[in-house]
């Protein structure tokens, strides 16, 4: 028997508790995938709080508008924060549901292990469901990449000893696309999840594009005034495939002088991958690196894209894939980003293999669609996000998944 068994109900409105290492944005798409989602389940009557690692300080927590309790900083590569543990204890049975965000370190431990406290307590005892949310962490890619193999060989002692306890004895794993749960079941044998479900994922609807944010965007890159380019926005990491990216992009460039420049944008440039990056690019003025993009500049980088292009090597949903659908933008990815087939059926763009030749087909494409070509792209999919992909829509899918979990 599972150790999250509890009794119902409790209270008529749901109290939701999410727990995740940080909310810092440098760190990718679950906390913005947290933001997207909790002023829309707010608004649907969920009270929502957020428990983090993070230095209460710091000024990325002081826009958000809902609860989140920061804890301080973590320590180690497992994370390890000393004052989690506590914390869980004493405010688990404040809520009805709890959902982990991401796996392998600290939190999700602190959490199974809260539990079994809890559970110890004299009875009656209220425990909340409690909803793993992997964010792509048990792709068998991770497992499986070739540069990975020391911490493949880590993450199966420690799915042996821990994770697979806090995987198999939640009431549901929740995942973002239905490619997503059906990878997951091919990482580890002993793999065994009470329910799988797919809880779907959204963004919030971003601004209109207007003129000031045409001129902010033109002030602060002017390199790109009058130009077409192709536009990469996200971590500069290895498992992303910039690094091929920029080997096809120059190769085409080459051959194609008048093919559109390329973008890259993200956090990273400082890292020994981003500065290798910024290396491999020398001897093409066409490649500009802008750093890491928040706000109207972010928004008004992507208005002024011809397309989107992202060839990961391994992506549960991509956030940045749906913004620029969000604006109306074709999107050119790798057919391991996992809603590549929605993206293929919906006419939205194009998907390929991670090599140097695929991503030299990606290019290709995009460059012999006509102008109707690409103006009916633009079209499918701004469609697509809107009838798939919005930050309503996912919370309301959200909220079936955990009132039909008992």
């Amino acid at each position: 028997m599972s150790i999250y068994t509890r009794n119902y109900p409790r209270s008529a409105k749901l109290k939701v508790l999410r727990v995740i290492p940080s909310m810092n944005p440098v760190f990718g798409g679950p906390c913005q995938g947290i933001r997207n989602s909790v002023p829309c389940m707010e608004r649907m009557g969920v009270h929502t709080e957020v428990v983090c690692m993070d230095d209460p300080s710091e000024s990325f927590l002081e826009k958000d508008e809902f609860t989140i309790h920061a804890l301080g900083k973590s320590k180690g590569v497992w994370k390890y924060n000393k004052r989690l543990l506590p914390w869980l204890v004493a405010n688990l049975q404040r809520f009805d549901a709890v959902i982990i965000h991401g796996l392998w370190i600290y939190h999700s431990y602190a959490v199974h292990k809260a539990i079994t406290i809890v559970k110890r307590k004299p009875q009656p005892v209220y425990v909340p469901r409690v909803f793993v949310m992997p964010h792509g962490m048990l792709d068998p890619w991770f497992q499986l990449a070739a540069g990975r193999k020391i911490k493949a060989v880590r993450n199966n002692f420690y799915w042996s000893l821990i994770e697979k306890k806090i995987v198999n004895d939640s009431d549901a794993v929740l995942f973002t696309s239905d490619e997503e749960l059906k990878l997951a079941r091919k990482t580890f044998r002993s793999y065994r999840p009470r329910k799988e479900l797919n809880a779907g994922y959204g963004i919030s609807t971003p601004p209109v594009f207007t003129r000031s944010m045409r001129e902010t965007f033109l002030e602060n890159h002017p390199r790109l005034a009058g130009k077409n380019y192709m536009l990469y926005l996200s971590r500069l990491d290895v498992k992303k495939g910039v690094d091929v990216l920029i080997r096809a992009y120059k190769k085409y460039k080459e051959e194609h002088p008048q093919f559109a420049s390329l973008v890259i944008a993200g956090p990273g440039l400082d890292t020994p991958f981003g500065k290798q990056l910024q290396d491999l690019a020398k001897g093409n003025d066409d490649i500009i690196f802008t750093g890491m993009l928040t706000g109207n500049s972010k928004w008004a980088t992507i208005y002024n894209s011809e397309a989107f292009i992202l060839p990961s090597h391994q992506e549960n949903f991509g956030i940045a894939v749906v913004e620029a659908l969000a604006c109306n933008k074709p999107v050119l990815i790798s057919r391991q980003v996992n809603i590549w087939k929605e993206i293929i059926e919906a006419g939205a763009g194009f998907a390929d293999d991670v090599s140097e030749e695929g991503i030299t087909r990606l290019l290709r494409n995009w460059d012999e669609t006509d102008g109707e070509g690409k103006k009916a792209m633009n079209e499918h999919a701004g469609l697509l996000f809107n009838t798939k992909y919005t930050a309503e829509s996912a919370a309301k899918k959200m909220l079936e998944v955990m009132n039909n979990v008992r």
